[in-house]
């Protein structure tokens, strides 16, 4: 259904200003006016203005007196170190500017609406328990859809939500907070300077299962975020910006999508990506694994892969972005857009991949009887009804895609992931994911789709869930060995008398000038580092490639030409 928009006592809001104002506003007293109204703006020796979403008017012939900055100030809150105040049980905003000496010489009051619904066009990204980072303008909506977001989550799936409120602009002024946030517990801040310390306060007193916070905008606030995330976390934020460009050149919020640091190359390494020594790279995992570009009220962008698109625009390719806009019927249209370059954001070109789609969000059902989950890694729901396709098409969710990505490459697998439940053919989710029965596993298990459900986030479970998934593929060869196996000496002799064996075969052919450069088997690291001997013995080179636990010794001759 269309968003129901509620504008919050705006007569409240009117009986703080001086009464000629008051009367001329009264004239702009229409749904359509009402609605677009943002802030009246009063500044000292100038005349009041009211601030639409298309236009600007005056509201009277005379200047602001001091007189009428005194008689609204003292009709509000208490104003804060962030020089903001509200009225109670309201979420409207006044903000003060201050002379040098400290008295107020500007007002600007901000309209604080509670619009339900603007969450649905995100709703999906809420329920899957990722970290969720919006960006957009001033006015776009971050505030209001941050605001949503606590009472979905609150009151419609039942979580422990604590909103950490700085200024009181999520949640209203006053101690009692606004019933727009639902359920949610409203945590005030003292100062601006503190938010982080309120932040991590939040985490340790009150057990939450989600955190909502507006404006992270300073290191220590940045930093409280990463550690928030790591606890297991759920973090609902926004941070000034309106892109992840912006957030990826600001060095004090970096870190929230992994932080940006130079990288010298070898000469080596250079040639082979074909680029300079000196290169930018992702520092760390990012802290929001989600990022929503809020474009306009009814259309956003979403990342739904932070590290992967950090890394596409620092490495100079194609990011594919999901765009998503709501139709004035309620469903959402959904389509891709690729951008080419990274300061080329206005040309998009569409992708190949077929019209817009078109869904209606599916009401929430009664969860099916959940099975019971063997003792094995790997644990498959609603069995499919037809063979897995030539391409499987597999549906991460809560699973690290850069991960599950170089898995399918190093094993070399026909395996396409794919950026939505409906495109795919399965879905893989982790264990604590799959407990919570979130919507998007409920629709999938409806529909018939396989959800394969991996015990850790570990490259070694999803090679694991490869194996059983294509056995074909493995059959004849050892997979890789297991912890538990390291305390058999027998086991471990014989894995090393196998791997010396490989290396001393593959010396002589290279020493023959049968092969120039062969690839033994993956090892771990001990054993490598037993390889490399042996190819030094021989007058080799080697070295290792490949990432854990696929990483894997190559020797060849020193005088070869690459």
């Amino acid at each position: 259904m269309p968003e129901q928009t509620i504008t919050d006592n705006l007569e409240d809001l009117l009986a703080v200003l001086p009464p000629d104002i008051v009367e001329a506003l009264r004239e702009y007293n229409s749904p359509e006016d009402r609605a677009k109204l943002l802030e009246i703006v009063l500044d000292l020796g100038r005349r009041p203005e009211a601030r639409f979403e298309d236009r600007e008017v005056y509201l009277a012939d005379r200047e602001i007196t001091r007189e009428d900055i005194a008689y609204v100030a003292s009709r509000i809150g208490r104003f804060g170190d962030d020089n903001r105040a509200g009225i109670e049980r309201t979420l409207h905003r006044i903000s003060a500017i201050r002379s040098r000496s400290g008295e107020i010489v500007g007002l600007t009051c901000r309209i604080g609406r509670a619009v339900y619904g603007t969450v649905a066009i995100i709703r999906d990204l809420i329920e899957s328990g990722e970290s969720i980072l919006l960006l957009g303008r001033p006015g776009v909506g971050k505030t209001t859809m941050l605001r949503e977001t606590a009472r979905v989550l609150a009151d419609d799936l039942r979580k422990r939500v604590i909103v950490v409120d700085t200024s009181n602009e999520i949640a209203g002024d006053g101690d009692i907070p606004h019933p727009a946030i639902g359920r949610a517990r409203r945590m005030q801040v003292p100062t601006p300077s503190l938010q982080h310390a309120v932040m991590i306060e939040a985490v340790e007193n009150h057990m939450p299962e989600v955190i909502v916070i507006d404006e992270i905008g300073t290191e220590l606030e940045a930093a409280a975020a990463r550690t928030i995330a790591e606890r297991g976390v759920q973090l609902i934020g926004t941070a000034h910006g309106n892109t992840l460009e912006n957030i990826m050149m600001n060095p004090t919020l970096s870190d929230l999508i992994g932080g940006i640091q130079s990288v010298t190359l070898s000469d080596e390494e250079a040639r082979r990506r074909g680029t300079q020594k000196s290169i930018l790279e992702r520092k760390a995992p990012p802290t929001f694994g989600v990022l929503v570009e809020i474009q306009s009220r009814n259309r956003v962008a979403v990342h739904r892969d932070v590290a992967a698109a950090v890394d596409a625009i620092l490495r100079g390719q194609p990011l594919r972005v999901e765009i998503r806009e709501r139709n004035p019927d309620g469903t959402v249209s959904i389509w891709y857009e690729e951008l080419h370059g990274q300061d080329q954001r206005a040309e998009r070109s569409m992708l190949p991949s077929g019209p817009r789609r078109t869904y209606q969000r599916i009401p929430g059902t009664p969860a099916p009887t959940r099975p019971a989950t063997p003792s094995g890694t790997i644990v498959a729901v609603a069995p499919p009804s037809e063979p897995i396709r030539r391409t499987m098409r597999l549906f991460p969710f809560g699973v690290s895609r850069n991960r599950l990505e170089d898995v399918i490459r190093q094993l070399m697998l026909p395996v396409e992931l794919v950026r939505s439940p409906r495109e795919a053919d399965a879905v893989v989710t982790l264990k604590n994911y799959f407990r919570k029965r979130p919507q998007v596993l409920r629709e999938a298990e409806q529909r018939g789709i396989p959800v394969y459900v991996l015990r850790s986030n570990t490259a070694q479970q999803m090679a694991n869930l490869f194996r059983s998934l294509f056995p074909e593929r493995f059959a004849g060869e050892q997979e890789p060995e297991s912890a538990a196996d390291d305390g058999d000496e027998n086991a471990a002799h014989d894995r090393i008398l196998a791997a010396m064996e490989e290396a001393e075969a593959a010396a002589h052919q290279v020493l023959q000038g049968t092969r120039s450069r062969i690839e033994l088997r993956p090892q771990e690291a001990w054993i490598r580092r037993l390889q490399h001997q042996l190819a030094e013995r021989y007058n080799l080179a080697s070295r290792s490639r490949g990432r854990e636990p696929f990483r894997r010794v190559e020797i060849y001759r020193e005088d070869e030409s690459w």
